[in-house]
């Protein structure tokens, strides 16, 4: 297996499978989903982890993190623990009512990281499953309201594109530049290509002086992330099938199919 630990930062791949609301994605941390949702986000019931740092829940004999002990769990390195799997939910007494039949379904959840039953449960009022391998190299995340979905994306595409591109200044010193988040009208109309699995590219993004030029190719459907990688380093020699621009005067996002 290959580790691609640097690139994720710079690659993002995405396949949604609307009929489980789920997406498959490498190129997106917790850490990023924790920003995303930091706000808003309750507490996690942990099913595959080495988090040091959660509570015991007696009724399912599984570890917690309280909802404010979550910014501990994303400051952790959560890709070193290999498996890192949760679900979250609104309060403690929901954990205590779940059946026999649906901890079962969890535990199937986190060991296999694939749903006996979509994960979404009435006394948890869960919003997300997370289940990744090597955060960021392979997830599998549950959505019950897909707009979660394009909140993350929209969001983590700006937040790469400016950690990772840097502009020189008239004095020739490098300077940091924020992006706004990329309108969810733009990214819910590539849900066709979505549905396909595609592939944005922040490494091979063009900065010229009026706008940044983000290159977007078609991969297709992958659950083995080294497959996707080796296609990706293939397909990316090839003209690319749309590029998101932002335009540095207006400060919008474009898309632009070639």
């Amino acid at each position: 297996m290959k580790k691609h630990n640097q690139d994720m930062r710079d690659l993002i791949y995405v396949h949604l499978n609307q009929t489980d609301q789920s997406v498959m994605s490498y190129g997106i941390e917790f850490q990023e989903f924790y920003s995303a949702f930091s706000d808003s986000l309750n507490h996690l019931l942990l099913l595959k982890h080495r988090f040091d740092d959660g509570d015991f829940n007696m009724h399912t004999l599984l570890e917690y993190v309280p909802r404010d002990r979550i910014d501990k769990l994303a400051s952790d390195n959560v890709y070193g623990y290999g498996n890192f799997c949760w679900i979250d939910f609104a309060e403690v007494e929901g954990l205590n009512e779940l059946t026999g039949q649906e901890t079962a379904e969890l535990l199937y959840l986190g060991h296999l990281k694939q749903h006996l039953k979509i994960p979404f449960y009435n006394q948890l009022n869960n919003r997300f499953a997370y289940l990744a391998h090597d955060d960021g190299w392979f997830n599998k995340t549950y959505y019950r309201s897909m707009k979660d979905f394009y909140d993350l994306l929209s969001m983590v595409i700006a937040l790469k594109l400016s950690h990772l591109k840097y502009e020189k200044s008239l004095f020739g010193i490098r300077k940091k530049r924020t992006y706004p988040a990329v309108n969810k009208e733009l990214l819910l109309s590539l849900t066709p290509l979505l549905k396909e699995g595609i592939c944005f590219s922040i490494r091979d993004a063009e900065t010229q002086r009026a706008k940044v030029e983000i290159p977007i190719w078609i991969m297709g459907d992958f659950d083995n992330m080294d497959d996707m990688y080796d296609e990706y380093e293939q397909i990316s020699r090839t003209n690319c099938y749309a590029k998101l621009v932002f335009d540095k005067k207006t400060k919008e996002w474009k898309l632009q199919v070639l």
